[in-house]
C-alpha cells in the first residue's frame, strides 16, 4: 500500500461518499467551507492498494499555530474499515509521518463508530457488537483517548439519535413516541406554513437562533457563518433550509373562534349533574382555561407573521443530519418543531437516504440536565440512541502538545468571553 496526498477531488469524493462511514464532515465541500469560514487548510490524504484504489482516506483540517506549528483535525474521520486493524495501523503510521513533516503536534479524530448498543433509556444491550477492542487498539497505536464523557465536551457530540429510513413510513410512524404520534395525527390545525430552501430565508433562520440563544444562553455562530453553510452545501445538493411560519392575524381569529366554541359547549352541560356529563364539562373547562392562558400571550404579539422553527440540514452519502436549528420562544405549544422534523424525515426518505442523524444529545438523560428537553424531543422521534467511541489525539510532538494543552484552554477562555460579549451586544 502507498500513502498519497493531494488526492484528486473526484477520486476522493467517489471513495468517501460511497463508504459506509461517509460523513458530510469528511466531504470535500466541508473542506472548502472550513477553509473559508474557519481558517482551516484542508488536506486530502489516503492509502491506495496495488491497483491504485483507495482503501482509506481522510480530510485533515490544519490549524496553523505560532512558530510554524499546527495541528490536524479529521472530523468524524477517518473514512475506512476500522475493524481492519492492520489497515488502521498502516494508515496511522503514515499519518504520523505526514503530521511530523507538516510540524503538526497532533491529529485529532472522533470516528463515526458506535461504541455499543443502547436501548432508548441508555441502558447497555449486551451483544457482541461493541467496539471496546477498537478503543484499546487506538490507544495501543499511540492515540490519547478523552474518555467516555456524557455531554458536549468533545468537538462533536458523543451521543445522538439516528433514525433508520430504510423502513416504511408506516413503521417509522409506529415507532414514534405516543406524544409524537398524537401531534402528527392531529395534522396542522393552526395552518402553520412550512417553507423550504428558496422560500425560506437565512435572516428568518437566524432570528430563531437568537431566540434560542436568549432562552438557553448559547449562540454558536454569527449569521454569515450560517449563510455560508447553506450557500456552499446547498449548491452541491448537500443542505436544505426549512422554516415554519404562522400568520398571527389568522391565529388570533382562530383562537377567538375556538374559545367561543368551547364556552358554547360548556353551556350545553348546564343542569346536567350526573357524573358522566360533569366529567365531560370539566374536560372542556380545562381546555378553555388552557386556551385562554395561551390567548393572553397571543393577543400581545404585534407581528403579522412569526417564524416559529427552522432547521439547516446536511446531506451526504446515504445520510441526512439536522445540524443547526432554533425555535421561537413564543407559541411553542403549537409544536412547529414536530412539523418541521416530520417533513425532513419524509423528504429524506423520498430522496432515497437511508439514515437521519439528529445531531447530538446527552449521555446523561436526567430531568435535571439542562438539555433534557432537547434529548426528550429527539428521543420521541423513535431513532436509535447511539453512543460513539469518542475523541482521540494522535500526539506527534509530546513537548509542544504539553504546552498546547496548558496554554490553549486559557487562550480559548479569553476568546470565548470576548465572543460572548460581542454576541450579547448583537442580540440586544
Amino acid at each position: 500500500m502507498q500513502f498519497i496526498t493531494n488526492i484528486d477531488r473526484k477520486k476522493y469524493e467517489k471513495f468517501v461518499s460511497k463508504n459506509p462511514k461517509s460523513h458530510f464532515l469528511q466531504s470535500s465541500t466541508w473542506g472548502d467551507f472550513s477553509e473559508k469560514n474557519n481558517n482551516r487548510i484542508p488536506h486530502y490524504v489516503g492509502l491506495v492498494d496495488d491497483n491504485n484504489n483507495l482503501v482509506a482516506a481522510a480530510l485533515l483540517l490544519q490549524k496553523k499555530l505560532k512558530f510554524g506549528y499546527s495541528y490536524f483535525y479529521a472530523p468524524r474521520g477517518y473514512v475506512m474499515d476500522f475493524d481492519n486493524f492492520e489497515l488502521l495501523e498502516a494508515f496511522t503510521q503514515e499519518l504520523r509521518k505526514y503530521a511530523k513533516e507538516q510540524k503538526a503536534i497532533f491529529i485529532k479524530i472522533d470516528p463515526d463508530i458506535k461504541l455499543q448498543d443502547l436501548d432508548s433509556e441508555g441502558n447497555i444491550i449486551e451483544t457482541n457488537k461493541s467496539h471496546y477492542a477498537l478503543v484499546d487498539k487506538l490507544k495501543e497505536l499511540g492515540y490519547r483517548h478523552f474518555g467516555f464523557n456524557k455531554n458536549f465536551e468533545n468537538s462533536e457530540p458523543r451521543y445522538t439519535f439516528r433514525l433508520d429510513l430504510t423502513q416504511s413510513l408506516e413503521d417509522i410512524n409506529e415507532h414514534f413516541h405516543q406524544t409524537t404520534k398524537k401531534i402528527i395525527k392531529r395534522g396542522n390545525p393552526y395552518h402553520l406554513k412550512l417553507l423550504k430552501n428558496e422560500e425560506a430565508s437565512i435572516d428568518d433562520f437566524y432570528l430563531t437562533m437568537i431566540e434560542t440563544s436568549k432562552r438557553e444562553g448559547v449562540l454558536y455562530h454569527n449569521k454569515s457563518y450560517y449563510a455560508s453553510f447553506y450557500e456552499m452545501l446547498h449548491k452541491n445538493n448537500q443542505s436544505d433550509l426549512y422554516e415554519v411560519t404562522i400568520d398571527i392575524k389568522e391565529l388570533k381569529k382562530e383562537y377567538k373562534t375556538l374559545i367561543k366554541d368551547l364556552k358554547d359547549k360548556i353551556k350545553t352541560y348546564e343542569g346536567k349533574e350526573d357524573t358522566k356529563n360533569q366529567n365531560k364539562k370539566q374536560e372542556l373547562v380545562n381546555q378553555l382555561t388552557k386556551k385562554e392562558k395561551e390567548w393572553q400571550q397571543i393577543k400581545e404579539i404585534e407581528e403579522d407573521n412569526l417564524v416559529l422553527s427552522s432547521i439547516l440540514t446536511a446531506k451526504y452519502g446515504n445520510k441526512v443530519w439536522t445540524v443547526h436549528g432554533g425555535n421561537h420562544t413564543l407559541l411553542r405549544e403549537l409544536n412547529a418543531n414536530y412539523l418541521i422534523y416530520y417533513e425532513i424525515i419524509k423528504d429524506a426518505k423520498e430522496e432515497g437516504y437511508e439514515l437521519i442523524d439528529f445531531f447530538g444529545t446527552t449521555g446523561d438523560p436526567k430531568k435535571d440536565n439542562p438539555i433534557y428537553g432537547i434529548h426528550l424531543f429527539k428521543k420521541r422521534l423513535g431513532g436509535e440512541y447511539t453512543e460513539f467511541i469518542g475523541e482521540f489525539d494522535l500526539v506527534t510532538n509530546r513537548f509542544m502538545y504539553f504546552i498546547f494543552q496548558k496554554l490553549i484552554p486559557i487562550y480559548r477562555n479569553i476568546k470565548r468571553k470576548r465572543l460572548q460579549r460581542k454576541k450579547e451586544n448583537q442580540i440586544k
